[in-house]
């Protein structure tokens, strides 16, 4: 009993510790995805859409596991969280008509257990065509049937639900029918009365169509037989038949063949035969096929005993109609008997260099009649270089009559006709068959006197660049023909490091890559050689061209490519629109329209001052140079080829507007560049910045004239003396305390290079300045002592004091 006990208490231990391991989420995921997808599509990401970490996944061993089928129709991408497609998901297989269609997905994680559902709701595409259960469909309908008359139609089937099933359908026009479509079935309806006699088939293409993007379809051929009534009698073709009948002509000898037709079909349609007014003595002398309408022979004809038949023929379909025709046969005396023709000995086959009037054959011809219709004349047809020689008797010798050639006619069919002299002459012929042996007289000969072959460069080695043929004529080995390379040098280096030849198809190919620009052509030699013996040969030249590719890129020669100093070009202020700056000056290694240039300004300074010739080069302005325009402009021009793809190359094109160089206080570097343009950019932020303050200290200004008439005293405290002293509006200084001191002069001006914003600080001889250390007393008397020194000169004060902000600004 304890041994019973323990395996169970071990499997509830189990269970207990597999139901605390197991995580059940709540709330499933749910994707909706278009069924073909490709494989490897992404169709969510689980780990973000669940909240789960990536570095977790491979370590708890994520998987996806489906129910109820084999197929994995998903998988997970450990190292991205990606829920992917593994196969081809066809909604049609999975699920058929229904309108919905889910696959249930379980994704389960390990240590500790964890199980999610997904639902992936695979969405319909439109990639099954409306498909009829036949090719075509047979129908019979009576001629006599009445308009109005319905005769439905299978539907079309198509594997897909919803709008990309089968919509509608569409029936080619014709005579006859029209089509009634409604939501349970597909009919034709006779609008046009038929006639079998005019039209016995007819055949509809009926077209079903869905209503997917694109749109799909499926056609179906109905085609209708069209059944007869009997309204026609039989017709003959002839009103009165005529035939020529040899004597002596054996039992069952084809005498005419006469031919009733009936428009009818079937039963009504079908015609028998019989022959009428026939005199006793003609009874046993003919029949008739009651079905064909044959006229054979079944007794004896002799012309000496009759001439001529008539009769008559009767034609009668299956339900009594009736015609009637004449048959007159008219009865020839022949010479009974042919020649016949027998060969006695041949010599098969013959060589080709046989000399003429060598007998190659005996044959001998015999007639079975007797006086003039024993007499034979034997011939040969005239397009063979034979003839016939007659020996003793009726024997005839078949010599050769000039050169054959194998090459030109390697058989010969001949035929030998022998006529006797009766009245009328009978003939019989008999074709002997010679065949001409080769020997090795004709060389190898090429197709084409000489070869071109186009090859573009940087071609791969063993690329195939033309095919040479030679053709020799004759037979077998002395036919076969070899191809080799004649030895040579091209550009002093055998033929063999450039070229080679497949020796038994011709083909050349390249051994070696080839440089345009190196060379353009070049010329080789083939040799043909035939297996004879001996063996003969021909040359033929090979030319090979080598066509430029677009594989250097322009080369600019003016102005030179920047190194540690650039080119300056002068423009004159006065220059005016149209004017000739510069010009850039490149070209290239290839030929043609890959060497073709054009050049563009692909950044400036000013867009719109300067323009540059498409083809030439040359840098002119595009309208006359004003006074607002910077002195210093940078163009980037660009030198493309016309090459496919088009390569290209860049410089830059300095441009000074000056009438000389004196005229510029600092050129150390024009480049432009990003710094440049950000230094532009500060610059005019400090311009707006010292215009604002420069209209708040206009208004400050004058406030303080108004208070110092009210007011002796000045509110703010630590002011800077500033001296009366006249200062130029271009100059300012500043020393070691901050002070602005009269007697210095500061030119502060930007240097040519944009890289570096330099002040320049001139002094004067003057030392009236005032020291560092006076400064404005606290006290307000002494405040007020000091503007009272200051207010004659009111302008000098305006003007230091906005020095002093400039001074501020550019220390800034």
């Amino acid at each position: 009993m304890g041994h019973k006990g323990f395996p169970a208490l071990r499997l509830i231990l189990c269970i207990a510790s597999f139901i605390v391991t197991l995580h059940l989420v709540n709330g499933d995921l749910s994707y909706s995805i278009p069924e073909e997808m490709k494989r490897e599509s992404v169709i969510g990401n689980i780990a973000k859409d669940l909240g789960l970490d990536l570095r977790t996944l491979s370590s708890r061993k994520t998987r996806v596991d489906f129910e109820g089928t084999r197929k994995r129709h998903c998988d997970i991408n450990l190292s991205t969280g990606d829920l992917i497609t593994s196969e081809r998901i066809d909604r049609e297989s999975l699920c058929g008509k229904k309108p919905s269609c889910v696959v249930k997905v379980d994704l389960v994680l390990e240590n500790p257990l964890e199980l999610h559902r997904l639902s992936l709701h695979i969405q319909d595409v439109n990639d099954n065509s409306p498909k009829f259960k036949k090719q075509v469909i047979e129908m019979e309908i009576s001629e006599s049937a009445a308009k109005g008359n319905r005769f439905s139609i299978e539907e079309a089937h198509d594997a897909d639900i919803g709008q990309n099933a089968v919509q509608m359908y569409n029936l080619q026009k014709n005579d006859n029918f029209i089509l009634a479509v409604d939501s349970n079935k597909v009919e034709i309806v006779l609008e046009n009365t038929l006639d079998r006699e005019k039209q016995k088939d007819i055949n509809l293409l009926l077209t079903a169509l869905d209503g997917g993007s694109p749109q799909r379809s499926g056609t179906v051929v109905i085609h209708i037989t069209v059944l007869d009534a009997n309204d026609n009698a039989p017709v003959f073709s002839q009103a009165v038949y005529k035939a020529s009948l040899p004597e002596n002509s054996p039992p069952d000898t084809i005498v005419i063949n006469v031919s009733a037709t009936d428009a009818d079909e079937g039963v009504n349609g079908d015609v028998t035969y019989d022959l009428s007014h026939v005199s006793d003595d003609d009874v046993n002398v003919f029949s008739i096929d009651d079905k064909t309408g044959e006229v054979k022979v079944t007794g004896v004809i002799d012309f000496e005993e009759r001439s001529s038949f008539e009769m008559g023929v009767e034609a009668k379909d299956g339900l009594g109609l009736t015609s009637y025709a004449k048959v007159i046969i008219d009865v020839t005396d022949i010479n009974d008997n042919a020649p016949v023709i027998y060969l006695k000995s041949l010599n098969n086959p013959i060589p080709e260099n046989m000399s003429p009037g060598t007998e190659v054959g005996i044959i001998n011809v015999q007639d079975r009649d007797s006086e003039t219709n024993r007499q034979v004349r034997c011939s040969i047809q005239q397009n063979v270089p034979f003839k016939l020689v007659p020996s003793i008797k009726n024997y005839y010798s078949l010599v050769t009559t000039g050169q054959l050639d194998r090459e030109l006619e390697s058989d010969y069919n001949i035929t030998i006709t022998a006529t006797d002299e009766g009245s009328p002459p009978l003939s019989s012929s008999k074709t002997v068959q010679l065949s001409v042996a080769d020997i090795n007289d004709n060389p190898p000969v090429f197709e084409e006197q000489s070869y071109s072959a186009h090859v573009t460069e940087n071609n791969k080695p063993g690329s195939t660049l033309c095919s040479v043929t030679a053709r020799d004529p004759d037979w077998r080995q002395n036919g076969t023909v070899i191809y080799s390379l004649l030895p040579g040098e091209v550009n002093g280096a055998p033929v063999s490091s450039y070229l080679s030849v497949n020796g038994d198809t011709g083909v050349i190919h390249a051994v070696r890559s080839f440089d345009y620009e190196q060379f353009r052509s070049f010329k080789v030699h083939v040799t043909a050689r035939d297996n004879g013996s001996p063996p003969l040969s021909s040359n033929v030249s090979v030319s090979v061209f080598v066509s430029d590719v677009n594989d250097n890129s322009p080369q600019i020669l003016y102005p030179a490519p920047e190194g540690n100093s650039f080119m300056t070009e002068l423009v004159p202020k006065a220059a005016h629109g149209g004017s000739l700056v510069s010009k850039v000056i490149a070209v290239d290694a290839d030929s043609g329209q890959n060497a073709w240039l054009s050049y563009h300004i692909v950044k400036s300074t000013d867009p719109g001052l300067f323009t540059i010739g498409l083809h030439s080069g040359e840098i002119r302005t595009q309208r006359d140079i004003s006074e607002s325009d910077s002195m210093k402009q940078n163009l980037i021009v660009s030198v493309k080829d016309n090459g496919q793809p088009s390569l290209s190359a860049t410089c830059s094109m300095y441009l000074l507007i000056s009438d000389n160089l004196a005229e510029v206080p600092e050129l150390k570097d024009i480049s432009y560049d990003e710094k440049n343009s950000k230094l532009t950019s500060y610059l005019i932020i400090a311009l707006v910045s010292v215009s604002t303050f420069f209209l708040t200290f206009i208004i400050i200004i004058l406030g303080v004239r108004f208070c110092r008439r009210r007011k002796p005293r000045l509110l703010f405290d630590g002011a800077v003396a500033i001296p009366s002293a006249y200062l130029p509006p271009n100059y300012a200084d500043v020393d070691g305390t901050g002070t602005l001191r009269s007697a210095y002069n500061y030119d502060a001006y930007l240097t040519t290079g944009s890289r570096t914003s330099d002040f320049k600080f001139v002094s004067s001889y003057n030392d009236n300045t005032l020291p560092a250390d006076q400064t404005l007393r606290k006290s307000p008397s002494d405040f007020a002592d000091a503007f009272d020194d200051l207010e004659p000169p009111e302008v000098g004060t305006f003007q230091s004091t906005l020095l002093i902000t400039m001074h501020c600004l550019l220390v800034c």
